[in-house]
């Protein structure tokens, strides 16, 4: 007698733990359909149609037409960069050599 009694609460027990799981899982497949983006969000295919008539320097950020932007471009191609002094190459190497050694050797501190 004493088994039935226990039993039931456990069976209403089971039975509001699997519709309550039914539920968060059933809402968390929806909320994928509705991920989709606002309406007033330009769509990516007409962004890429649109025609750019002005651009920034890649040297110091500032717009530039797009005239100035190609003869930028012509003068960064045409003049190689300037080179590092080999002094201040031959620190950077050092630099590296040593977080290279260290990460190695820890224990030593030089």
């Amino acid at each position: 007698m004493r088994k039935v009694k226990t039993r039931k609460p456990i069976k209403l027990l089971s039975l509001i733990v699997i519709t309550v799981t039914s539920i968060v899982l059933s809402s968390y497949w929806k909320s994928a359909a509705i991920a989709l983006p606002p309406p007033e969000d330009t769509p990516e295919e007409i962004l890429r149609t649109k025609i750019i008539i002005e651009a920034r320097s890649p040297i110091d950020g500032r717009f530039l037409t797009a005239a100035e932007y190609i003869q930028l471009q012509a003068q960064l191609q045409e003049v190689p960069p300037p080179k590092l002094d080999p002094k201040i190459r031959e620190q950077i190497f050092l630099l590296r050599l040593r977080k290279t050694l260290l990460q190695f050797f820890p224990f030593l501190n030089f």
